[in-house]
């Protein structure tokens, strides 16, 4: 894996919140160097260092590797942090919507909030010092640097306003007249985000077209449309602002303009054929957790942690007890899918056995070994992220090193079923939610699960409801779900239907009715795969003596009542609030709004 490189070269101007404290264990710092700008900049070795260094402030501990990562995105309509029913916890108030100013989790001078605009920072000087001294024209190296460093400070912007909605508008470097800078309208952003991304696509490669773009740890064309698509039907969405939830009055992000737009970057992608579906959704997985970081294939573009830095399977892996055959690191398991998209899904879905796994690894023996051992109906785990499908051992006690898929290709395909569908109609977003579909489902079963499926969504309602389920079939656990129900003004529904789905489970009524009470299980011949019996529904016979048997009805009691906080509108606390370090820090130009 690439290291993320810290940015060398530059006197970079502080923050003017105390964002000048880095951990010192991410990487060693080379010494600084008294480089002038117009040598970094014209030379592509130096260049390239800097424009590395963008995503530096992505792997500090507070920044997206312990802080943004691990709790944005929670709770979902499938998606569930079990910290969430933790009386006095901090970390709780963050998932179910009741984050205050102070939440000690996230109040320092060093989070994710002041990390984004530092990498925003470096990516400001970047961008002038390679116009003005790189000639960055397309096609060459110098090109390619400037459309990555555009694309970089897009992804930081993007995030800020997926958490945090108008933020400081900040995209020349700092000045003494500009340290201290109120917030602006999102859609003033995001207008500038879309002409950015539009240059940016003009000046990267296609995947694997040059040997810049080999790689999904580095900036592609692909990828570059693919993401001005998904800003684009964000921008166009529903969301909290100050005055309540609604779409942009700009009548330049319209729902026409915008769709317009994400339609054609999506179908750009998708005709050019540089990247594609895997052909299993296992084997995508496995080969993401392999850490094939090859470009062309599903996965667009990665967050480049280096081995010793990152997240993502330390809190969302298959939980392990203990250090064991698997890995050094007894760790994972800090959230995990609801019970209820298990048995949501079709049963010969391919993707439901990697998305909902019901067991953990044990606590080891004397000899490191350790089983997989059922949980209960309240602890599912994310089957995508399994230190057991790694081809390395994992020793660090903090980190995993795995990167963070920030986009893949199945979303691009979903994307222009929901353009097509709102500008042509449903036959025109039929073919894209089938491709989806056909990796889903064994090829036997394509006529039904796919073809007939797809063409019975006679009306755009029915398609567009069919793309909300697919959406959940298809990323339940990568923490994309809740921009979503945002977007879809779905935010605040979904939840509490989620809520009454996982009643009616735990009372086995309504739809969940014919679900088993009882799971039987025995182990492989390797003594440590489960085979399970009753997870399905109507599975309710004794398989025979040779299975042990676990009751599969408890549950917390408090579970379901926080999935959002009881007395709270999820959809009034979209947001999370500015942080009171940054406030205090603003020279009084940052407030909160949403009623924080």
């Amino acid at each position: 894996m690439k290291q993320i490189y810290i940015l060398t070269g530059i006197l970079l101007m502080g923050l003017c919140f105390g964002c000048d404290e880095f951990d010192e264990d991410f990487l060693e710092a080379p010494a600084q160097s008294t480089l002038e700008e117009s040598i970094i900049f014209s030379t592509y070795g130096l260049a390239r260092g800097a424009v590395d260094g963008i995503l530096e402030p992505m792997g500090q501990t507070n920044s997206y590797r312990g802080r943004f990562i691990p709790f944005y995105g929670f709770n979902t309509d499938t998606e569930y942090h079990y910290s969430s029913n933790q009386s006095g916890s901090s970390q709780a108030p963050l998932m179910i919507y009741d984050a205050s100013s102070t939440n000690t989790q996230m109040n320092t001078d060093n989070n994710a909030w002041v990390m984004m605009y530092r990498g925003i920072e470096r990516a400001n000087i970047c961008i002038n010092g390679l116009r003005e001294f790189g000639d960055p024209v397309p096609g060459s190296d110098m090109g390619q640097l400037l459309g990555e460093a555009i694309t970089l400070r897009a992804i930081y912007y993007a995030d800020l306003m997926k958490a945090w909605g108008d933020v400081p508008y900040r995209f020349e470097p700092i000045t003494s007249e500009t340290q201290y800078l109120p917030k602006t309208s999102r859609d003033v952003i995001y207008k500038k985000l879309l002409e950015d991304l539009a240059e940016a696509s003009t000046l990267v490669a296609w995947p694997n077209e040059t040997a810049n773009t080999t790689s999904v740890e580095r900036v592609n064309k692909a990828f570059v449309k693919s993401f001005r698509a998904r800003l684009a039907m964000i921008a166009s969405g529903y969301q909290q602002y100050p005055d309540g939830v609604r779409r942009s009055n700009d009548p330049d992000l319209s729902v026409q303009n915008m769709y317009t737009l994400a339609l054609q970057e999506a179908t750009d992608v998708i005709q050019s054929g540089t990247t594609q579906l895997a052909p299993s959704f296992e084997g995508f997985w496995r080969s993401y957790n392999q850490e094939n970081i090859a470009a062309g294939g599903e996965s667009l573009w990665e967050i480049p942690f280096s081995a010793g830095r990152g997240r993502v399977l330390f809190s969302f892996g298959v939980r392990h007890r203990g250090v064991d055959q698997h890995t050094g690191q007894a760790r994972g398991g800090a959230a995990g899918p609801l019970a209820t998209v298990f048995y949501d899904y079709d049963e010969d879905d391919t993707r439901r056995d990697v998305t909902c796994v019901p067991y953990e690894y044990a606590s080891p023996n004397e000899q490191a070994f350790s089983q997989q051992e059922l949980t209960s109906m309240d602890s599912w785990y994310f089957g995508k992220y399994r230190y057991e499908w790694m081809d390395r051992y994992v020793t660090s006690t903090n980190d995993d090193g795995l990167n963070k898929i920030y986009m893949r290709f199945a979303e691009v395909l979903l994307i222009a079923a929901e353009a097509a569908n709102e500008l042509n109609g449903p036959g025109a977003a039929a073919p894209y939610l089938k491709e989806i579909r056909m990796r889903a489902f064994p090829s036997e079963l394509h006529a039904e699960k796919v073809d007939s499926y797809v063409d019975n969504l006679g009306s755009q309602e029915a398609m567009f409801n069919a793309i909300v389920k697919e959406h959940q079939y298809e990323f339940t656990g990568e923490m994309e779900r809740k921009q979503a129900l945002i977007r879809w003004n779905l935010l605040g529904e979904q939840l509490e239907e989620a809520k009454a789905k996982m009643t009616n489970l735990v009372n086995r009524t309504g739809e969940y009715a014919d679900v088993p009470t009882t799971l039987y299980y025995k182990y492989e011949e390797d003594g440590e795969t489960l085979e399970v019996y009753g997870l399905n529904r109507n599975e309710t016979d004794n398989p025979g003596p040779e299975y042990s048997s676990k009751d599969w009805t408890l549950i917390e009691d408090n579970f379901i009542e926080f999935i959002y906080k009881p007395g709270v509108d999820p959809d009034t606390r979209q947001f999370w609030p500015i942080w009171q370090i940054f406030i205090d820090g603003s020279n009084g130009q940052l407030v909160n709004d949403y009623g924080y």
